[in-house]
């Protein structure tokens, strides 16, 4: 019996009300599936419902027509505690912003998915310096966002969606506020992450993804107008980050 996929979308649309009363598709009949291990460029012009398609995988949002499922299982059936429990387990979110407390320490902004979790501060402080160390800004963990590097930043938030051990890591344009070098430096970390296993899907403008993706979705118009393999997969999954 083979296992359900990760993430499955079939006709899933999205409609917005105007003030008017008026109907806004920004999803149309979106069907597509992800399974572990891939890295998956959502692009596509501004306004073609990029963000709207990641908020619906992560829970943030629901579908107005069509079924989405995780891991098998419809998250319409989910009750309120059910896609909240999804949604802090199995996601990991990475934004352009970073979304860092700035009253926070490194360390501590790593630590606050657990807390949800109710893991105690002992093993919550020992997953979190582990995971900056594994990213490379082990030595910034006690320093607060102001005084880290935007790729310092982003590190820290990638190491974030991973602390309670997501499956799937969710970006959203996280290379957009970065210089080109430091930007390539996190596409390459988040390729790491899909080699070791995690469903990535990122939306970007940036074509330096191209290279490392697995696939590439292009949205127009709320509409999955090309779904194929991204890139010349060049680079190799033993040459990017162990992270």
């Amino acid at each position: 019996m083979h296992a359900p996929r990760l993430i499955e979308l079939d006709g899933v649309g999205r409609v917005f009300q105007t003030d008017e009363g008026e109907g806004v598709h920004a999803l149309r009949d979106i069907s597509l599936v992800i399974d572990p291990g891939e890295f998956v460029w959502i692009t596509g012009p501004s306004g073609s419902g990029k963000s709207t398609l990641l908020q619906i995988i992560g829970c943030l949002d629901e579908p107005t027509e069509g079924v989405y499922r995780y891991a098998g299982s419809a998250v319409a059936s989910l009750d309120d505690d059910g896609i909240a429990s999804v949604r802090r387990d199995e996601f990991g979110f990475v934004f352009q912003d970073h979304s860092l407390l700035e009253s926070a320490t490194a360390c501590e902004n790593v630590e606050l998915p657990a807390i949800y979790r109710a893991i105690d501060s002992r093993s919550r402080r020992r997953r979190a310096r582990a995971l900056l160390e594994r990213l490379g800004v082990g030595k910034r963990a006690e320093h607060l966002p102001a005084e880290l590097s935007g790729g310092e930043q982003q590190r820290v938030a990638i190491a974030r969606a991973l602390m309670n051990g997501a499956t799937t890591i969710l970006a959203d344009e996280p290379t957009g506020a970065l210089d080109s070098q430091t930007g390539d430096e996190v596409i390459a970390l988040l390729a790491g992450l899909a080699g070791r296993g995690h469903a990535v899907v990122l939306a970007s403008h940036d074509p330096a993804v191209a290279n490392l993706a697995t696939r590439c979705v292009e949205l127009r118009d709320g509409r999955v107008v090309s779904d194929a393999p991204s890139g010349d997969r060049a680079t190799s999954m033993a040459s990017l980050p162990r992270v």
